[in-house]
């Protein structure tokens, strides 16, 4: 089976390659001219699906899209969708981490509770769609700790472990991320898809 990623984002890469050993992928990047669609969702889903609708359209492949972020509820749940640019368009991984640092000022760490949450979207050419979610419940530090990983990890502690994403071996992150478990439930679809018509 070979399927399109439609993220170039590499830390995501990584990891699904790592997640879903079985399955052969092939990167947006590598069809010339393969859009990067807006990400106008309200939701998670309604953002995978875009982008996974926009690179099977494009390819004529099956493609595999995720949209993930980190809710926080002292925040309301943000920088929920936004999170990949809570800090604005061209924001690093740093600079949204200092934003978020900062909208947290003055939180005491018994109110600094949040969760990973991801929607994976899997859509073939032919129009047919399947969606699945994972969610990882944790923590927010005061500081960043540990350099592995992206995005807002080194912020993150999982629940029932006292190390970051940042910090955590990517292996024993890869058992509990909101991502590992999303793909999970994705790659038991993909089982079938011997069986499917498109």
């Amino acid at each position: 089976m070979s399927i399109v990623l439609a993220t170039r984002n590499r830390g995501k890469i990584t990891e699904i390659k790592a997640l879903l050993p079985g399955v052969r992928f092939e990167t947006a990047a590598s069809f010339p001219g393969c859009p990067e669609p807006e990400e106008s969702g309200r939701t998670f889903e309604e953002n995978a699906l875009i982008k996974a609708r926009a690179v099977a359209r494009y390819t004529g492949r099956t493609a595999l899209a995720d949209d993930s972020g980190l809710e926080v509820d002292a925040l309301d749940g943000a920088p929920g969708v936004r999170s990949a640019r809570y800090a604005g368009p061209d924001a690093t991984d740093r600079d949204n981490m200092l934003h978020l640092l900062d909208a947290l000022d003055g939180i005491s760490d018994a109110d600094r509770t949040a969760r990973f949450r991801c929607v994976m979207a899997v859509v073939t050419p032919g129009g047919r769609t399947w969606t699945e979610e994972g969610v990882c419940e944790g923590r927010i530090l005061r500081e960043p700790r540990g350099a592995s990983g992206f995005g807002y990890d080194p912020l993150f502690v999982p629940s029932g472990h006292e190390n970051s994403f940042g910090e955590l071996d990517a292996a024993i992150k890869n058992r509990i991320s909101h991502r590992s478990r999303a793909l999970r439930l994705i790659a038991d679809v993909l089982k079938t898809f011997p069986r499917v018509p498109e």
